[in-house]
């Protein structure tokens, strides 16, 4: 879970930079890199008008990039293409799976991420959804979606990304963003690979799809700075019933994007290591919703927050366990909590209860342990509240 940061006043004032001031940014990123004159077949990158370059490389039949403009590619059509990421201590690279459906007609264009941990599944199962249910031929714009960013992380399953060039080491991806191309890990050089060459440079908006960690459930929640006019807006068209309304952690990557000047937030979709069909029928939903509402689709809109009497919150009451032991739960996901009201009991070896755990706040459930053992320290529950003046950094342990 995440931590309010100080930085918030600062990302509040992100819309004043102008797109102009932000492309022109990205396009300085550009010429930094060794990885920028990979060669293709005749010996050198292909390179397009607009900037994108093709490495000369086909996998599985689809087009290598090392950095990607899509307004190089024809409109109307769905574009599957790989992006050449960070080189491993082999001398490969890691790459990552992009598709990029754009529209007859220009608009807005709209990016969703997922794939950032390697262990959320229900994530890049809602993305590629979305992407199933577009067609080029009636949209006007583009949304481009990037799967599976952590490559390494989603091989084993696990949310860090396993780096071992400088000894065996995991490392959590989303605290590294916007990166570094020249960094000293390979998870600060993909992210900053990723940053520059593909996800700012080709954003109005963006949506990064997360789940809870594995052995810690979550609730349906969009977490985001709702203080943004443009980020409300998005939110508030999710048929989902918790926001946490709170600009958390540096280091994420909405939060990147938003200092960037791209009106950005994370989309939690329940469990890791699991598809929870249900859950992420609701984000698609929303993220249509999006869609229509930057006019890259015509029709309707589908239910919203307001339709399912959403709960937002502003703080996250974590409650540790102080033992080791079998975790009996009292309360679900959503349930509605008051303060000092019980929600777990445990019991060790001998069956006898050795701690009981409360609520510290009156608030919702968002978020609980799937795992049935603990051990001191672990988070059980964690109880979305809404406190009129939080003061200085909160920190949630994961």
């Amino acid at each position: 879970m995440p931590t309010q940061s100080k930085e918030g006043a600062d990302r509040r004032d992100f819309l004043m930079a102008s797109l102009a001031a932000v492309g022109a940014s990205a396009l300085g990123a550009h010429s930094a890199s060794a990885q920028e004159a990979t060669a293709s077949g005749d010996g050198a990158a292909s390179k397009s008008a607009h900037g994108t370059v093709y490495t000369g490389e086909i996998i599985q039949g689809k087009k290598v990039v090392s950095t990607l403009h899509v307004e190089d590619l024809e409109p109307g059509q769905k574009h599957l293409l790989y992006l050449q990421g960070v080189e491993m201590p082999s001398g490969q690279h890691w790459y990552v799976s992009v598709v990029v459906v754009r529209g007859a007609k220009p608009g807005k264009r709209v990016v969703l991420v997922s794939g950032v941990h390697g262990d959320e599944m229900s994530s890049i199962h809602t993305v590629q959804t979305v992407i199933n249910q577009l067609d080029p031929a009636e949209m006007s714009g583009t949304v481009m979606a990037v799967t599976d960013v952590a490559r390494p992380a989603i091989e084993s399953l696990q949310r860090r990304w396993p780096n071992y060039g400088r000894g065996q080491d995991l490392i959590d991806m989303n605290r590294e963003w916007p990166g570094n191309e020249n960094g000293i890990t390979a998870p600060s050089r993909h992210a900053g690979l990723l940053f520059n060459r593909l996800l700012r440079p080709n954003a109005d908006a963006a949506i990064d799809f997360h789940t809870g960690t594995t052995g810690f459930e979550v609730a349906a929640f969009n977490l985001a700075g709702m203080d943004v006019p443009e980020i409300k807006a998005m939110v508030d068209l999710f048929p989902i019933g918790q926001v946490f309304d709170n600009h958390v952690y540096p280091g994420v990557l909405h939060n990147a994007l938003v200092d960037a000047g791209v009106p950005s937030f994370c989309a939690e979709v329940g469990a890791a290591r699991i598809l929870d069909l249900d859950m992420i029928a609701l984000f698609v939903e929303g993220t249509m919703n999006v869609l229509k509402h930057h006019g890259i689709l015509a029709g309707a809109m589908g239910r919203t927050g307001k339709d399912v009497g959403v709960f937002v919150g502003n703080s996250a009451f974590p409650v540790l366990a102080t033992q080791g032991g079998l975790v009996e739960l009292l309360v679900k996901l959503n349930d509605k909590v008051e303060a000092g009201q019980r929600i777990a009991i445990q019991r060790n070896g001998f069956g006898e209860v050795v701690a009981e755990y409360s609520s510290g706040v009156a608030g919702e459930v968002t978020g609980l342990r799937s795992d049935a053992m603990a051990e001191p320290g672990n988070p059980l529950a964690f109880i979305l509240f809404h406190q009129s003046a939080p003061d200085g950094a909160e920190t949630y342990p994961e």
